[in-house]
């Protein structure tokens, strides 16, 4: 296979040499044919060869020259262009949030082939920092080192905006862009409504109607034209939805006003105006079509905040650990562990992975898991999960569960998947869903039949008119958006205070409980220790005491001994020297005091 790359630094014919010379020591590379005109290296090679390999063979020999894959070559210029891997917040998956098929998932985003929603990504199960050097942003690892290129430390890269983030920003663009032609056309629509309606004093009423339309189009045709979209895929696929109804309610009522603004003859003189033009409905357009998409902001919204609980979960889980190679200390991705790996996990750290404890001991705070204020004291032997924090000691692990086995990920997954759940109640609005579009526009023919049976005259006109009525106010937005909404919201805000809804189900069902019963004073109280109060037995006085007390407690990094020094602390309790300090592990401490 050959491969051609562009090579910035090369300058004469020593160059190309050199560069031949370095890349031709490749057991993989066949054949290397530099060219310093244009700026070029083109490799043939038995097999393929990472860009990074080719960049650190030219580093080793000593020759500081970029590399990167070549896109395209025109008028003897190289175009370069430096890979770089997108960093992705999500996992690739897509799914509907109003689960029109199930759990059905898709590989890219758009929009649902049955209700027409926007497609939600699932946040990643386990969380990747990647790392670029400041002064080749092209040059992107999974984990922390050096540049290859320049040999600078890499830098943490800031991950890019999450799927939902960038729906609601262009959705938010849209919204400011529909109001400031919506707002107009409504006050101009309006006006005859003031008294002496001032603007009649400046344009006649053919020139407001001409100014509703020219404004009216980039609601149309632009903000609003996504609904108009998903209602004609909403016919073709028959999968009837509130955007069938919006589609045909706006589309009807726009080609009804631009026939009355071109064509206002063909209308009898009871749809007309003192001054002989056409009662026209742009501002219903308008207005219909940019709630609709204030509906689709807070729905992007709510999404976004519900992903966001999610990603604070997955902070739990430490980007970095701390890989025993070869009795030396090596920092890398947490994505770069394997089962078995022994890790270094530092006073103050999170546990990178699910593993057991080699060597050493400390105390783990496993509050986020078990909801117990108290660390627990953990020996060699003894198992330790992804999330929780060392205490004040260092000690070696064995990694046995990594990525999206730990019991973080698990969780993390559990979360997702309940808020992907459907609700009892949810069942019943979809039924009332795939009746009541087809039930709707029912309604609007026969209502068009009656009017014009038995209607006045013009009794054709007023059926129309009557029947884009039905079809614009029997929008069922909310049917389509309540239940899911509240099942994603509810379940988001739950995770946020550490409160994990096993499914939509379970979340419905809490309607009916009254008594809540709790078996761990982790899960209402500060989920920390503190001294309440000190009994003393006769013969002994309480200052006296607290301040042996304290003073032996002084040099033990035990969270039970940190809550005695704070109470100590409130008390101005002075504090004697410690001879022979000992801390006993899950026993206490010992020492002379005075």
């Amino acid at each position: 296979m050959t491969h051609t790359y562009s090579v910035t630094g090369m300058s004469c014919s020593g160059c190309k040499a050199r560069v031949e010379k370095a890349l031709s020591s490749l057991p993989e590379v066949t054949a290397v044919i530099a060219d310093v005109q244009k700026a070029e290296a083109v490799i043939e090679m038995s097999a393929h060869i990472p860009l990074e390999k080719l960049q650190e063979t030219l580093n080793s020999a000593g020759l500081h020259y970029t590399l990167a894959v070549r896109e395209s070559v025109s008028n003897n210029h190289a175009h370069t262009h430096v890979p770089k891997i997108p960093v992705k917040p999500g996992n690739g998956i897509y799914y509907c949030p109003m689960h029109c098929e199930g759990d059905k998932t898709y590989d890219k985003p758009g929009d649902c082939p049955v209700c027409g929603m926007d497609l939600v990504e699932q946040p990643r199960l386990v969380s990747q920092q990647q790392y670029t050097c400041s002064m080749h942003p092209g040059v992107i690892k999974d984990a922390p080192g050096s540049c290859p290129v320049c040999g600078m430390d890499l830098i943490p890269l800031a991950p890019d905006e999450s799927t939902e983030d960038k729906a609601y920003k262009d959705l938010a663009q849209k919204m400011k862009i529909a109001l400031v032609f919506t707002v107009p056309v409504f006050i101009i629509s309006m006006s005859d409504m003031f008294h002496n309606n001032p603007l009649s004093n400046v344009l006649s009423s053919q020139q407001c109607n001409w100014i509703q339309f020219i404004l009216t189009l980039p609601v149309v045709f632009y903000t609003g034209w996504v609904f108009f979209v998903r209602a004609w895929k909403s016919f073709i696929t028959w999968n009837l939805n509130m955007f069938s109804l919006i589609g045909i309610g706006t589309g009807v009522a726009f080609l009804f006003s631009i026939t009355g603004l071109l064509l206002p003859d063909t209308f009898p003189d009871a749809f007309k105006t003192a001054h002989g033009t056409v009662h026209l409905y742009f501002e219903s357009v308008a207005v219909i079509l940019t709630l609709v998409l204030l509906g689709q902001l807070l729905e992007a919204r709510a999404h976004s905040q519900t992903s966001g609980a999610i990603k604070q979960l997955l902070k739990m889980t430490p980007s970095e650990a701390i890989l025993i190679q070869n009795g030396t200390d090596k920092v890398v991705s947490i994505n770069n562990i394997a089962v078995g790996n022994l890790l270094r996990v530092k006073p103050g750290d999170k546990i990178p992975v699910d593993g057991i404890i080699k060597e050493g001991n400390s105390t783990i705070d496993e509050s986020m898991i078990t909801g117990e204020p108290i660390p627990v004291d953990k020996q060699q032997g003894d198992a330790v999960r992804a999330g929780t924090i060392n205490g004040k000691k260092s000690f070696v692990m064995e990694a046995q569960k990594v990525g999206a086995d730990t019991l973080l990920s698990q969780i993390i997954q559990m979360v997702q998947t309940a808020s992907r759940s459907r609700a009892p109640i949810q069942k019943l609005a979809d039924v009332i869903a795939t009746y009541f579009v087809p039930t709707v526009i029912l309604i609007a023919v026969s209502t068009f039949v009656l009017w014009a049976i038995w209607g006045p005259e013009p009794a054709y006109v007023y059926g129309f008119l009557n029947a884009v009525a039905v079809l614009i106010i029997a929008c069922p937005c909310a049917l389509g958006l309540a239940t899911p909404m509240s099942v994603m919201v509810g379940i988001g805000k739950g995770a946020q205070a550490g409160i994990l809804i096993k499914n939509a189900e379970a979340l419905e069902l809490m309607n009916k409980v009254n008594v809540l019963i709790t078996d761990k004073t982790g899960t209402i109280t500060e989920g920390k220790p503190s001294v309440y109060k000190l009994i003393v037995t006769p013969g002994n006085e309480e200052h006296e005491l607290l301040q042996k007390i304290a003073s032996l407690n002084q040099y033990s990094e035990h969270p039970l001994a940190a809550a005695i020094m704070e109470y100590a602390k409130a008390k101005n309790i002075s504090l004697y020297d410690v001879h022979d300090f000992e801390s006993l592990t899950g026993k206490g401490v010992a020492g002379t005091v005075d």
